[in-house]
């Protein structure tokens, strides 16, 4: 909700804001692409080759006065995989992009120990910069104050630049699987709005504005060339197409694979880069097994 309100207020504003989802997600992606009006991209340090990432990162910086990236579960919550491996996790792309984090911290129920929840992220992982924070879920001016002196007592260096109180109406209704998605939403707009109102009324976005830094993963923008021992990235990939009748299919992919985004694009990486498939359209579904759960 935080990212969705400050994307649009900044898109009033006027200023070109491109947006990242890291991870896998589809539906916050959608959500990011109204608020912004531009397409939001995926990245992912578990899934993507750096340079890969980097294609991405310079596709969103090329076109755009900044890039806001919303991160996936906590900070440093991802993949198990071995000591020293990428993990898909927020911090895992922080430290590659050099890119400084702004903590959301549900502060519901919560007094003197935001200052140690936020001291511990700070200092959990040395290359990861924790820049700022916002406070979420906010109740009345007692709360505030309780807050604002514990941290100011205990972290004088930690900026909190937001303190978002409770909304009952800016809610994103959930069903089996998954949230309501963007395009379900009738009233999207006005509720974008009312979270831009939100955002601008209790954030200071001029501060968060400064502490934008360019990325220091850099490459050209898009897809690079595979290498010519692509096992690496593509291992023992299976295509099947599952006929659904009517002309549809299921486009099943097994394995896992380096791929630069997600849905519409990948189809088409595939098959005009990596496997000269003939055209399967329309595709009724895509699914990705091992690297992610059946989406």
């Amino acid at each position: 909700m935080v990212t969705l309100g400050l994307l649009r207020a900044l898109r009033r504003r006027g200023i070109r804001v491109a947006s990242a989802k890291v991870g896998p997600d589809y539906i916050d992606p959608a959500f990011h692409t109204a608020a912004s009006g531009r397409p939001c991209r995926n990245l992912d340090s578990w899934a993507m080759r750096p340079a890969s990432l980097a294609g991405l990162v310079a596709e969103l910086s090329d076109d755009s006065d900044l890039v806001l990236c919303e991160g996936v579960m906590g900070l440093f919550d991802g993949a198990n995989v071995a000591p020293g491996q990428a993990d898909g996790s927020t911090a895992d792309l922080a430290a590659l992009t050099g890119w400084p984090v702004v903590l959301v911290a549900d502060v519901r129920g919560m007094a003197g120990s935001a200052a140690a929840l936020l001291r511990g992220f700070m200092t959990h992982r040395d290359e990861v910069l924790v820049a700022a924070a916002l406070f979420n879920r906010v109740g009345g001016p007692g709360h505030r104050d309780m807050l604002v002196r514990g941290c100011q007592a205990a972290l004088p260096e930690l900026p909190i630049l937001g303190l978002l109180p409770r909304e009952g109406t800016l809610e994103l209704p959930s069903r089996h699987l998954g949230l309501i998605q963007a395009a379900e939403r009738p009233d999207l707009e006005a509720f974008l709005e009312q979270a831009a109102d939100w955002v601008e009324t209790h954030a200071e976005i001029d501060a968060l504005l400064a502490l934008a830094r360019p990325s220091r993963l850099v490459g050209p923008a898009g897809e690079p060339p595979l290498p010519q021992d692509f096992q690496p990235y593509f291992r023992d990939i299976e295509v099947r197409r599952i006929p659904l009748g009517g002309g549809l299919y299921h486009a099943v992919l097994g394995r896992g694979f380096d791929y630069a985004a997600y849905r519409a694009r990948v189809l088409t990486d595939i098959r005009e880069r990596y496997y000269r498939i003939p055209p399967v359209l329309p595709v009724a579904r895509c699914y990705f097994f091992e690297r992610y759960f059946p989406r």
